[in-house]
């Protein structure tokens, strides 16, 4: 074991000595510079000894805690994810645990099935094609360098992010993913997000706030935003305004790897078209799940309850976020 380890070290030493240049192996379409720190390999806090990042995407990565990797996902595997969306939105398939959401601008007389009037998909996992996702083998090649190799697929999205109405409520405040999971510890946990189109400003790309994963779970809540704001979708109230901004520009296929202590968020549509992103978040499974009661996430499991007894009419009152 400590042979194929020095092995694998040895041959990512020998790719960096070889000339490649860190513009060809840092993958970080955005539309700002952030560059890797420098500092030493036994300072690597949050990526795991392999061969498949380069010395330079784990620096990249440490440092400001977010990575992308061009063209991960195929094409083909897009368009059949694209295609089982509009199949669950035309009621044609009603996966058990499925969360549909919609932007709160959109009225019931509008709730006929169609794509158009669903914003996002939650907890796919008991469907099949969408799963396939989260058990590609590009995807997670990658995963396994930030939680080891025995991993499990905790959170599932696919995100059709609407054109805005003029009230901005396509705007995801910016918060910090750890704010959502009773679970721990957070150097074990990733998210995988993938472009399913061409994503930029126009459309509401994310933005992030390099470094941030550094930091510890702020205090999250609902921002008053005059035209109001979706359900659950907190944000903190309380960030460096001076922490420089990345908007990530993706191509279809694209997908960036964070950290759920990353501060980030996302803009709001102002194109006519929707912009749809697939993601699951992933964990290490040394990860042990942890009570909120009495933390910052208090605010978040008493909703998510509250969610809970009015659909699914659970009244248990020893219910909680850990166990449901």
């Amino acid at each position: 074991m400590d042979k194929d380890r020095a092995s694998a070290r040895l041959r990512i030493l020998l790719r960096h000595l070889g000339g490649r240049s860190a513009g060809a192996v840092i993958a970080q379409p955005t539309s700002e510079g952030v560059s890797p720190a420098s500092f030493h390999p036994q300072q690597f806090q949050y990526t795991l000894d392999n061969n498949v990042l380069s010395l330079e995407q784990r620096k990249f990565y440490e440092e400001n805690g977010f990575l992308v990797i061009k063209n991960l996902v195929s094409d083909a595997d897009i368009q059949r994810f694209r295609r089982e969306f509009e199949r669950i939105c035309r009621n044609e398939v009603k996966p058990l645990g499925l969360t549909v959401m919609r932007d709160m601008t959109i009225t019931k007389s509008e709730y006929a099935p169609s794509e158009r009037t669903i914003t996002k998909v939650q907890d796919f996992q008991e469907d099949e094609e969408l799963f396939r996702y989260c058990t590609l083998p590009e995807i997670l090649k990658y995963v396994e360098c930030f939680t080891g190799p025995n991993i499990m697929a905790m959170h599932t999205m696919l995100i059709n992010k609407p054109p805005d109405t003029g009230r901005k409520t396509s705007r995801h405040p910016l918060h910090q993913d750890l704010h959502y999971f009773p679970f721990r510890p957070s150097s074990s946990i990733v998210c995988a997000w993938t472009a399913m189109e061409h994503i930029d400003r126009s459309n509401g790309c994310l933005v992030v706030l390099p470094g941030t994963h550094k930091g510890t779970l702020k205090p999250h809540d609902y921002p008053q935003w005059e035209g109001g704001v979706n359900i659950m979708f907190h944000g903190i109230q309380d960030y460096d305004k001076d922490n420089a901004r990345v908007h990530v520009i993706m191509e279809k296929g694209d997908t960036v790897f964070f950290h759920p202590l990353l501060i980030h968020g996302s803009g709001r549509n102002k194109s006519q078209g929707f912009r749809k992103a697939i993601s699951c978040h992933f964990a290490g499974a040394n990860c042990q799940y942890i009570d909120v009661k009495g933390t910052s996430q208090e605010n978040i499991e008493k909703e998510v309850l509250e969610v809970a007894r009015k659909r699914h009419g659970v009244n248990d009152a020893s219910l909680s976020l850990k166990n449901l």
